[in-house]
């Protein structure tokens, strides 16, 4: 792939979507560059245009003149255009479709809670939102023993068996910020079936560089 053109990612330092992107580009080994920008600056031009909804992450790929918002949205396109030797992907029918399931709830089921439970925190007193916390933490457990269960099933490590795929990574950059969003939490005691899935998926070479280059900025 030495003669691809970097794709551009539009991200934030912070926030997990970006990161999930970032993350199935080093997997997939493709050349990137990162635009970082603060939350106020995807709201106005010229960033607006690339993305209408005003959130983070998008990308820009020069090599099949593409413009493209909505993290889930890109990681299929990467997978689709970029992954023909199926390093993330799979060959069935059936495996290919289970695959983009378990992104999807990943983006309707884990994200959004944990989006949810932050802004809150950062927008109330705790005092105001005692009710809401309680839910919201609940729900994110309940996404851990739907992880856990399907896991202790699967019969491999990951969520399609014994390969990675894609799907897998895209729950990681979240994951790895559970001590935040939990605290004091202790997910190994109650789903330890999700914990050995998080622990091996943290060993892969990409998401330690990664979470590397994530604390360096933060």
């Amino acid at each position: 792939m030495a003669s691809l053109q970097p794709i551009k990612l539009y991200a934030h330092k912070k926030g997990p979507n970006p990161w999930k992107v970032a993350l199935i580009l080093e997997e997939l080994g493709l050349p990137y560059e990162t635009i970082y920008l603060e939350f106020p600056d995807a709201k106005v031009e010229p960033y607006i245009s690339l993305n209408p909804n005003g959130k983070l992450p998008a990308i820009q790929d020069p090599n099949h003149s593409i413009e493209l918002f909505e993290s889930g949205a890109i990681i299929e396109y990467l997978i689709e255009q970029y992954d023909k030797d199926r390093k993330l992907s799979h060959e069935s029918l059936q495996d290919k479709s289970l695959a983009r399931a378990w992104l999807h709830l990943q983006m309707s089921a884990q994200a959004p809670v944990i989006g949810y439970k932050v802004w809150m925190g950062r927008a109330y007193d705790a005092s105001q939102i005692v009710s809401a916390n309680e839910f919201l933490t609940l729900e994110i457990k309940r996404v851990l023993g739907v992880l856990d269960t399907h896991l202790a099933k699967s019969g491999g490590p990951y969520l399609l068996g014994a390969k990675v795929s894609y799907a897998d990574l895209a729950f990681v950059p979240h994951y790895m910020m559970l001590p935040l969003f939990v605290p004091g939490y202790d997910a190994a005691a109650e789903y330890p079936h999700f914990a050995a899935w998080l622990a091996a998926l943290k060993e892969r070479p990409a998401v330690k560089k990664i979470a590397a280059t994530k604390a360096a900025l933060v």
